[in-house]
């Protein structure tokens, strides 16, 4: 019965909510924006120019993700996540395969995803703990490097087989034969088992693998099936080494490694250490060529003891190198370094390091010497800088093409992960930081860096078609893969989401409604700029109007910055900002345009009020910007001005005398501040007519009204009208017409109808966490309801459909629950803590249109429909792997390695090597079979048409007779009868017993494997 008397108390005659059912009150989850977890590892693969991003387990126990972003010129959101098998893993190495995503997680397993089909296609647990993997695109293996295996002996658990290497057949999906003992006891005999910390195939040379151990690295052959060369880094008595501690130069250290990559042409070898020393080696001869640090060179010569420090116990300590990459340019002689790690604690900029060597000498015509100045004194050498108290951890290059050279051949870009699990983009090699608005994908953005402010206003569908900006930027750096369609537009509003990152950069983007978005790029606005400085930017309130093209921002640090689209009149020209902020003034900041910016949002104007930070703002869709600060000052623009039309503390209004309901004396009107502010067109309580209204919920439960009535065609003053009290903190103030139960905002159509006497009945509902109370302003009592089973921490006017209005808001107690209007009766509540996080409900959005934007993770959000059929989260159907994009060819021994002895090894011979005897021919194998022989025949006919000749004899070669001379000729290129056969035949149980048998058996079963293969045997 109470719910028939609320509407009459309210004044409000109609029933807007008759027609809402409780079976139209369905969620159905719709999207997911950003990342769920914490960012662990990142994988670039230039072929299909996509990136992968796993992520660690989250605080909720769901299991690690990977994230494969693609992209395109017109900002193409496409996606696809693959959920790790394991709940309780998370990802600790990815590297794509060809048509294969590899993932290494935390708990040691071994997952193989298809980007093809977008499966999972194996999960293999190794006989113990991996430390390293490597793979190669032409390759059908991971090679996995062991930490430590678990084994029973007399009845004890053990760890043996430390250091060893085994090999994953992708293709078969099984464990192959082939298997590498620890390698390093055969260099000390007192070392057998010594984990492994890195493997990296040759550049050039697919028959040779550097395995980095912690006591040094090695290069293995796998033709010969032996170690080449051993390097260890040995540092004498009195050697300074990369140790910070002067006290530990008087003894003998074996620092140990951290990785060991090879030079871009194979020709030399570097290793990182936990000292944060790197060292150069010559790859051929196993001697140290350079040992230096970030800042000294030599450091592996032992010093006179006059000239070694004797401030011992008084120095920084350094990171340990983390991960090094050796770049090439297209020449890949052409070289330079970065380095991860390795700086001292004290230095005073923190980033990454650059060294920039150029071209190496040649080989065979340097002198020692020379090379030994060409490493150590790099053409440039710089810190690619951070953000301040974070490190590091790891990076990603994004080549302009290459899948080879380690990924680092002509990167264009960087992708670094921070120890705060935030991650940032530079320009390489300059280190400049790159914006990731419409470069990277939509979700990254955001945790780069992290948000802490999030809004949404919804724009009509014309009005943000327009609003394009036009930056003065590179293309997309990621451009795979192929969005799936999405359903026909829903709504003629578009969710707009503004976004404040802790950078103080803003992002606009449309969240949609799970329907085709036709404007997917991002519009940014940058607050650094815009104040004039680069530190203490925390944005606390956000707002934005897309029928006046108005951002604003509110900082902790009190300042409000209004930005407007417009267009750049001098594009690329940085000139010197003229102005300086005035306090408790306006300062005009249009001279601070960024200048790659030709159109788009621009700073306009700003205010320095010095009344604490901002707690509310709102920008209207007819030309004013309110604003509230801690100390309890209220701030209304003109934007026509723009011109400040009041200045006042909200408290000078609050009179105990007018308030509906008595207060108590510890609610004092002093301690007051806004903490929601909203516009409206409606009829004050005795009026005659309607003007424009502006609404301000304070602290302490007041809501407090304003008139803004014009005085010119450009001038308005403002005037008090009264105030409501609550219970508790206001909200959330959402004007309703009592006549047509549509939201009674301040539209641009509406002010322009008042000259003609346009006139709204209205009502304000104003909500507190406990309570909802509908009333006319500015002070009549109307009518109220107490939230009784849980508190409020969202709410909001939402239309369902054709059916009417209702008031939808999300409780503490999980559930996301729906009122009629005006009798605010619950129409249905339905649990939603499975998809949100309760705790982030107050940051939650519930927009005019039916949906719930919210936080189910620190960095990622949900997009939920309340009137839908209750159905559950779909994963992308976008399209990630395109099989018309090829590997190139991979690149093969120079002729100065081919003349000093080093044999050619093809893919399809290591797949021999690997595979064993009796592994029949890969799906890889046989299609380049069929293409060498496509090939062929092709350049057969061209030279026979050539020539005038109608039949070419070669053509008729079969397909059995192609496979048989191509196996011959490649057991011959093998050259195994000659290479170490005792060795080979006593040290690998995966080979044949001796050259000869394992020959023939491999000409069979090759052969015979292809022939049941073309049959479909």
């Amino acid at each position: 019965m109470a719910h028939f008397l609320r509407g009459k108390q309210a004044g409000v005659q109609n029933d807007f909510s008759a027609n809402v059912t409780p079976d139209l009150f369905a969620l159905d989850d719709l999207r997911r924006y950003g990342i769920s977890a914490q960012i662990t590892e990142l994988a670039y693969d230039p072929v299909q120019s996509l990136l992968a991003a796993g992520t660690a387990r989250s605080n909720a126990g769901v299991a690690g993700q990977i994230y494969v972003f693609g992209g395109g010129d017109n900002a193409e959101r496409v996606t696809h996540v693959f959920q790790l098998p394991s709940t309780r893993a998370s990802v600790k190495t990815l590297q794509f395969c060809s048509d294969k995503l590899l993932c290494l997680d935390d708990k040691n397993d071994l997952n193989i995803f298809s980007l093809a089909t977008k499966k999972l296609t194996v999960s293999y647990s190794p006989p113990g703990a991996v430390s390293a993997m490597a793979s190669d695109p032409t390759l059908d293996y991971a090679i996995l490097g062991l930490q430590s295996v678990p084994a029973t002996r007399d009845g004890l658990l053990t760890m043996v087989g430390i250091g060893e290497l085994i090999a994953f057949d992708v293709d078969r999906e099984a464990l192959a034969p082939f298997r590498i003992p620890c390698l390093w006891g055969d260099f000390d005999a007192r070392a057998k088992h010594v984990p492994v910390v890195s493997l990296e195939f040759h550049p050039r040379d697919i028959g040779k693998l550097l395995i980095g151990y912690l006591e040094g690295a090695v290069t293995f052959s796998f033709k010969q099936n032996e170690p080449r060369k051993f390097f260890q880094y040995h540092l004498q008595r009195g050697a300074p080494g990369g140790d910070s501690d002067p006290a530990l130069m008087s003894m003998e250290r074996r620092p140990k490694v951290t990785q060991a990559i090879w030079h871009p042409t194979g020709t030399f070898i570097m290793t990182g250490h936990e000292d944060s020393s790197t060292v150069i080696w010559d790859a051929k001869e196993g001697r140290i060529i350079s040992a230096r640090t970030a800042t000294d060179t030599n450091i592996d010569r032992p010093q006179p003891i006059h000239a070694r420090p004797s401030d011992a116990g008084r120095f920084a300590p350094k990171t340990p190198i983390r991960k090094i990459s050796w770049c090439c340019k297209q020449d890949p002689d052409d070289t330079g370094v970065l380095i991860a790690g390795g700086l001292s604690t004290d230095t005073p900029m923190q980033g990454l390091t650059f060294m920039e060597l150029g071209r190496t000498p040649n080989y065979t015509t340097t002198p020692w010497a020379q090379f030994t100045s060409h490493f150590e004194n790099p053409k440039t050498q710089k810190i690619l800088p951070t953000p301040p108290q974070v490190e590091v951890v790891n990076f990603c290059l994004i080549p302009r093409s290459s899948p080879w050279y380690a990924g680092a051949q002509e990167p264009v870009a960087i992708l670094a992960l921070l120890s705060s699990g935030e991650i940032i983009t530079m320009a390489f090699p300059t280190g400049t930081p790159l914006s990731p608005t419409n470069k990277l994908p939509l979700d990254l953005s955001f945790v780069h860096p992290f948000i802490t402010c999030l809004a949404q206003s919804s724009v009509e569908r014309g009005r943000w078609l327009g609003l394009t900006e036009r930056r003065r930027s590179g293309p997309t750096l990621f451009e795979g893969g192929i969005e799936a369609p999405h359903n026909p537009q829903r709504h003629r509003e578009r969710n707009i989401v503004q976004t404040a990152h802790a950078d103080g950069t803003i992002r606009l983007w449309d969240a949609g409604h799970a329907d085709d978005i036709e404007n997917k790029f991002v519009l940014q606005a940058d607050v650094a700029r815009a104040i004039g400085r680069y530190d203490n930017l925390q944005v606390t309130s956000v707002s934005f109007s897309g029928a006046s093209g108005e951002l604003a921002a509110g900082l902790a640090s009190g300042e409000l910055i209004i930005f407007r689209w417009n267009r750049n009149s001098r594009p690329g020209v940085d000139s010197p900002s003229t102005s300086s902020n005035r306090p408790r003034e306006l300062t005009d900041v249009s001279d601070r345009k960024d200048p790659t910016l030709v159109e788009g949002l621009h700073p306009f104007t700003l205010l320095d009020q010095q009344e604490g930070a901002v707690t509310a703002i709102k920008v209207s869709d007819v030309g004013f910007v309110a604003a509230g600060f801690a100390n309890g000052s209220i701030i209304v623009i003109n934007m026509r001005g723009p011109e400040i039309i009041l200045t006042a503390s909200i408290a000078d209004f609050l009179q105990p005398s007018k308030a509906g309901r008595f207060r108590r004396h510890s609610e004092a009107p002093q301690r007051t501040h806004p903490t929601s502010i909203e516009f409206s067109v409606m009829s004050a309580e005795g009026d005659g007519y309607s003007s424009i209204l502006l609404h301000v919920g304070t602290s302490a439960g007041h809501i407090v009204t304003f008139k803004l009535l014009p005085q010119s065609r450009t001038q308005y003053k403002v005037a008090y009208v009264g105030f409501t009290a609550l219970e508790g903190s206001v909200m959330a103030i959402l004007p309703l017409s009592a006549t047509s139960g549509k939201p009674a905002y301040a539209s641009q159509s509406a002010v322009a109808s008042l000259p003609q006497g346009f006139k709204v009945d209205g009502v304000l509902i104003g909500v507190t966490k406990t309570e909802a109370r509908m009333f006319r302003p500015a002070s009549a009592k109307g009518a109220h309801k107490a939230w009784e089973s849980a508190m409020c921490d969202s709410i909001a006017l939402a239309e369902c459909l054709d059916y009417g209005m209702a008031l939808v808001g999300l409780f503490g107690d999980g559930t996301a629950k729906a009122f009629t209007l005006p009798g605010l009766r619950e129409i249905a509540s339905t649990r939603i803590d499975h998809i949100l996080n309760v705790k982030a409900f107050g940051d939650a959005v519930v927009t005019t249109s039916g949906e719930i934007i919210g936080w189910c993770g620190p960095s990622e959000v949900a997009l939920v429909n309340i009137w839908g059929s209750g159905e559950s989260y779909v994963t992308s159907q976008d399209r990630i792997f395109d099989s018309e994009k090829l590997i190139p060819p991979r690149p093969t021994i120079s002729n100065f390695q081919w003349v000093s002895g080093t044999q050619y090894i093809t893919p399809i011979d290591m797949d021999i090597l690997i595979g064993g005897s009796d592994r029949p021919p890969s799906a890889r194998m046989l299609a380049q079979a069929r293409s060498d022989e496509a090939t062929r025949r092709s350049a057969n006919r061209s030279a026979a048409s050539a020539a005038g000749s109608s039949k070419d004899a070669g053509s008729e070669e079969g397909y059995w007779a192609y496979m048989q001379r191509q196996l011959n000729e490649r057991t011959e290129k093998l050259g195994l009868v000659g290479d170490s056969m005792d060795r080979l035949e006593n040290n690998s149980s995966g080979f044949a017993e001796d050259v000869n048998k394992f020959v023939s058996r491999q000409k069979r079963n090759f052969v015979m494997g292809a022939v049941k293969s073309k049959f479909g045997m």
